[in-house]
């Protein structure tokens, strides 16, 4: 009789077990997932989001590209308001554009690398890392760039073995603290892009923004409105080094 009595309360001591298990699964997955995504944190290295400034600087970054559409029509804007952008290339899209590429290097503006095929870096190897970013940089150096490279992760996605792997070669992992294409609904028009950088942004903050492609067409739209917003707001733009420079970093 003890037995039998004994059985149902194991069955249920095991279905409470198996449950907690799961549910402590779902809960490491979620974890995992927020950081993979952070733009605020990760495991090793640096990290750099926003600097802290009480000058109202801010740097304007663009992710992807070179393309033979846009890259001269973006390149012709910032020439007209006097602007130095940060460009996040993909090495990839380098090799199939240069002249686009080294026409950003010619004008002054700040590279950094976007990775090589612009994939998601969550689960490689070291030597996936390695060959993504290195094959980046030696086609920044092949423009005549100069400067510093840091790296930011394609889709903002990164863990354990890319952080591991920049912090490893000395490479600053670059995001960003402003972000309206992420933050807006799918379709927002220039006016609002810029209406929610201009509500969002504060002295030492990192704008993202997406101009290379015709799908991009109202963030391209947004970038005049965004530097006339800012500036008449007291801002001043500045590259992500020249940023970090302010900010001790």
């Amino acid at each position: 009789m003890r037995v039998e009595a004994r059985v149902p309360f194991l069955v249920s001591e095991n279905i409470l077990l198996i449950r907690s298990i799961l549910a402590l699964l779902v809960v490491t997955v979620g974890v995992l997932w927020l950081l993979s995504r952070s733009p605020d944190y990760q495991l090793f290295g640096e990290l750099v989001s926003s600097v802290e400034t009480n000058e109202k600087l801010v740097a304007l970054t663009f992710d992807d590209g070179p393309s033979r559409d846009n890259t001269p029509r973006i390149l012709t804007v910032l020439e007209a308001y006097n602007v130095k952008a940060t460009f996040y290339l993909v090495g990839e899209a380098i090799s199939y554009h240069p002249d686009e590429a080294r026409a950003i290097a010619a004008a002054g503006h700040e590279i950094g690398n976007h990775s090589y095929t612009h994939s998601r870096m969550l689960f490689k190897p070291v030597s996936f890392m390695a060959a993504e970013v290195e094959q980046t940089s030696a086609l920044i150096r092949n423009l005549g760039y100069t400067g510093d490279i840091h790296f930011r992760p394609p889709y903002g996605k990164k863990l354990f073995v890319l952080p591991f792997y920049l912090w490893r070669e000395g490479i600053k992992t670059i995001s960003w603290s402003v972000a309206p294409e992420s933050n807006l609904p799918a379709g927002a028009g220039s006016e609002a892009i810029a209406a929610y950088v201009l509500e969002h942004t504060e002295p030492g903050d990192i704008v993202l923004l997406h101009v290379m492609f015709r799908s991009r067409e109202k963030s391209l739209a947004a970038v005049p409105l965004v530097i006339e917003g800012l500036r008449e707001r007291g801002y001043q733009f500045v590259t992500v080094s020249e940023l970090l420079a302010h900010g001790g970093v």
